[in-house]
């Protein structure tokens, strides 16, 4: 098979295409012929030396999200057939012609939707189902803050939180950016190079339920101040600083709640359980275009480079994919 190999940890110039055995599938795995994989910031995480892969993952193909055709499976699996169309999430290796993800970790294409829209899916759906709905324990009618709205991340909570009943703010970098968030369904777009997003909410006297944030440092403190009582802080990761101030006065009055997370080491069991999750209340509303793959632009898989250059200058609004 052809793979994206990461000849040793660096920029974007050390992802090269090579030729690479092609992996066998475990008895719970399927063997998927990749047609799409989406590109997420683990990856150039991974590739820069910083974000190793879990035990049984490739180390040196990244790739946490596919979309393709089922090619085998393993002797236990009995809900794929060979023939089939599945998006799946991986631990690792999905930057290639081929790779083995467990049967409990793939789901069925959305109706109506591509091999590239269906790759941009698992990474950035499972990490908001597991992060809002399951540790953020999100209800509908709450008020829901993303950083970062027009990242992978972002455009997914955003939709998601909406249609299931939520009022949605987030920040992002640019006007443009703010405007998408707001056609995605945000009930207010904050540009945090221009406004405070902790003064401004306080001037519309907003307070909130539940935030996702994606930047750490000085934004862990203004999470904090804007919570309600019994809110509660997700933080997914720490774009800006991994260490924060805080007030834990503020913590024990509010009664909050402040959790984290990273999905990639979890078991198959526990990501299987989340798939059903999203089989059951989110893919619905995706086959009926209640919620939109948002796709920003794809390469073919012999330029991943120029994809992370992409994914690092943080101008894309959604999605990244490589086509296979």
């Amino acid at each position: 098979m052809q793979a994206i190999i990461i000849k040793n940890p660096g920029g974007p110039e050390v992802l090269q295409l090579k030729e690479r055995e092609s992996p066998k599938p475990q008895p719970s795995e399927v063997l998927i012929e990749v047609k799409a994989a989406g590109i997420n910031r683990p990856d150039v995480f991974q590739r820069m030396g910083g974000y190793p892969a879990p035990a049984g993952a490739p180390d040196d193909i990244p790739g946490l999200e596919v979309a393709g055709i089922i090619k085998e499976v393993g002797k236990d699996v009995m809900q794929w057939n060979v023939g089939e169309k599945v998006c799946a999430l991986v631990a690792g290796g999905g930057y290639a012609s081929q790779v083995t993800a467990p049967a409990v970790q793939c789901l069925p294409i959305p109706q109506g939707l591509s091999f590239v829209e269906g790759a941009s899916l698992p990474e950035t759906f499972f990490t908001v189902w597991s992060n809002v709905f399951d540790r953020g324990n999100f209800q509908k009618g709450e008020s829901f803050l993303v950083h970062g709205g027009t990242s992978g991340i972002g455009v997914t909570a955003i939709q998601m939180v909406k249609s299931m009943g939520g009022k949605v703010f987030t920040t992002a970098g640019t006007q443009e950016k703010c405007d998408v968030a707001i056609n995605l369904g945000a009930d207010l777009a904050i540009n945090y190079k221009v406004q405070d997003f902790e003064k401004y909410l306080k001037e519309k006297k907003e307070e909130v339920d539940v935030i996702l944030d994606m930047v750490g440092g000085d934004y862990t403190a203004k999470n904090i101040n804007i919570l309600n009582p019994e809110g509660r802080l997700v933080i997914i990761n720490a774009m800006k600083n991994a260490e924060s101030t805080i007030n834990m006065k503020k913590v024990m009055v509010k009664r909050l709640t402040i959790t984290g997370s990273t999905l990639r080491a979890r078991s198959p069991e526990f990501k299987g359980a989340i798939a059903e999750k999203l089989k059951k209340n989110i893919w619905p509303k995706i086959e009926i275009g209640e919620i939109k793959p948002v796709i920003y632009r794809t390469f073919p898989l012999a330029e991943a480079s120029k994809a992370h250059e992409l994914m690092e200058s943080s101008e894309h609004i959604g999605k990244i994919v490589l086509e296979i």
